[in-house]
Formats: C-alpha cells, sequence, structure tokens
C-alpha cells in the first residue's frame, strides 16, 4: 500500500507513515522491535530485541509468537528479518552490549519454515549478523555480518538452507534493502549502493548514521531512510 513502518527502539514503539503524510503509533510496548517485514497476509512480522523472540502482530494489533527458543536456549537479541516467496523466515540473533543472560552458544542466523514448524539455524560461523534481504525469486540471501564488516551472499537451497557463501561487499550493514534492478543498499556510514555483481555504484549521504532503508510511498519508488 506504499505505507511505511518503522521502529523506534529507545522509546519502544512501532510507528506508521501513511501515504498521505501522517504519523501515528502503531504499537506501544513493542518488545524492543527492531526489524520489521510484512507476509503475504497482512501481518507485521517483527524481531523483539528485547523480548528476544519473533512475533507476529495482525492489522488489528493481535501478537503471536512465533519463535522464541532454539533448542530450548532464548534467542540473544533478534535483529533483521526477511520473508522469502514461500513465506519462511530469516532473522538475525546478534548480543550488542551486555552479554549477561546469552544462552545461545554466538550469533548466529536462523530460518523458521512457513508452517512455522522447522526451526534450523543456517549460519553459525559470523561474528555479528545483522542486516538481511534476500531475492524476490527466493535465490539468494545477503547478510551482513556487522562484527566483521563485511557482507555476504549465499544460494537458497530448496530446503531453506544456505550454501556457496560469497564475499559481497568489503563492509557491514545494519539494515539492507534491494531495489527492482536487484542493486543493494547497505547502510554503514551512509547508505552504499551496490550492483548484483558487488561493484559499488552509488553513495548517498544523510545528515546521520544510517540505521536501516526500504522502498515505499506511491509504487514503492521513494527510498526510506532511518538515521
Amino acid at each position: 500500500q506504499g505505507n511505511v513502518y518503522f521502529s523506534d527502539i529507545p522509546n519502544n514503539r512501532i510507528h506508521k507513515w501513511s501515504l498521505d503524510g501522517t504519523l501515528s503509533t502503531f504499537r506501544e510496548n513493542s518488545g524492543g522491535a527492531n526489524g520489521l517485514y510484512f507476509d503475504k497476509d497482512g501481518n507485521l512480522l517483527a524481531c523483539e530485541g528485547g523480548g528476544r523472540r519473533l512475533v507476529s502482530i495482525d492489522p488489528k494489533g493481535n501478537v503471536t509468537v512465533l519463535a522464541e527458543r532454539y533448542q530450548g536456549k532464548r534467542f540473544n537479541s533478534l535483529n533483521d528479518l526477511w520473508i522469502d516467496p514461500k513465506g519462511g523466515v530469516y532473522f538475525t540473533d546478534p548480543r550488542y552490549g551486555n552479554r549477561e543472560g546469552m544462552e545461545q552458544d554466538g550469533e548466529h542466523v536462523y530460518y523458521l519454515s512457513s508452517d512455522r514448524k522447522r526451526l534450523i539455524r543456517v549460519i553459525d560461523n559470523m561474528v555479528r549478523p545483522n542486516g538481511v534481504i534476500g531475492t524476490p525469486d527466493g535465490k539468494m540471501l545477503y547478510v551482513a555480518d556487522h562484527g566483521d564488516r563485511k557482507t555476504f551472499v549465499y544460494t537458497i537451497n530448496e530446503d531453506g538452507t544456505l550454501s556457496n557463501k560469497k564475499l559481497f561487499a568489503p563492509e557491514g550493514s545494519d539494515g539492507m534493502t534491494i531495489d527492482n534492478e536487484g542493486n543493494i543498499y547497505l547502510t554503514a556510514g551512509v547508505v552504499a549502493v551496490y550492483n548484483k555483481d558487488g561493484q559499488r555504484i552509488e553513495e548517498i549521504k544523510v545528515p546521520e548514521g544510517p540505521a536501516n532503508v526500504t522502498f515505499g510511498g506511491v509504487n514503492n519508488q521513494t527510498l526510506f531512510i532511518t538515521a
């Protein structure tokens, strides 16, 4: 619809920017929600960094917990996510700041199947995974290792696992997005635009450090930047 939803982590809220320019609060007490992504049914999936869980929020505001533990242990602090064409969810689980109470053995990336019955760890060798985005055809996944200042690209296998890891960009990213030409937008001091071959083709400077990017507005032709 062109509306843009975004997290206000310090104030524990999710806001909505509408096409007519009005700003409203979609959810109070958001569990420290960070990354957001809509599914095909109009539910807003959120990575609750404070709540340490993945939730789905329906249009009426009802919250359903999709995942909060892996092998019986609580997640670190869910950060960002992407929903594939099948409805499966890739999400990153880093841990910034205080590591007290951390139950996982590291900072990893997970995949929750579309039927919500299978949760697997798909990346276990990153320092601190953060931004994640996939191609619309569901064949490639880009994941930023914020802790190692690199962004990698993977082939998505039929079962949701990942293979063919390749270095995509020599810098990490907080949030990221993709345009209809396959260019990847990273946030690392500036908004850095890479083509699908991993060549840096453009740089968008903003007054403050960018944290995330997405396309919205009429026909999704406007790039929105949180900073």
